[in-house]
């Protein structure tokens, strides 16, 4: 767990080519493990993490929506 925040905490130091190479790595990672890749082009790879996370950040929205409406109706 600490290699990933010492990772985390160098990449705002890094320029924005070694940014890109550091994302192209991570999705030939993806690639090579076969992880359930959903879209896969030459801008990266979605996988089915990534759509789990967006749908669930989608769901909470709805859901803090829905509290707001309920609490001015009340």
């Amino acid at each position: 767990m600490s290699t990933i925040k010492e990772i985390e905490a160098l990449l705002p130091s890094l320029s924005t080519d070694e940014l890109h190479h550091l994302e192209r790595v991570i999705h030939e990672l993806y690639r090579a493990r076969n992880e359930l890749i959903i879209y896969d082009d030459a801008y990266g790879v979605w996988t089915a993490h990534d759509q789990a996370s967006a749908a669930s950040e989608v769901f909470e929205l709805l859901d803090r929506q829905e509290e707001r409406k309920h609490d001015a109706n009340a």
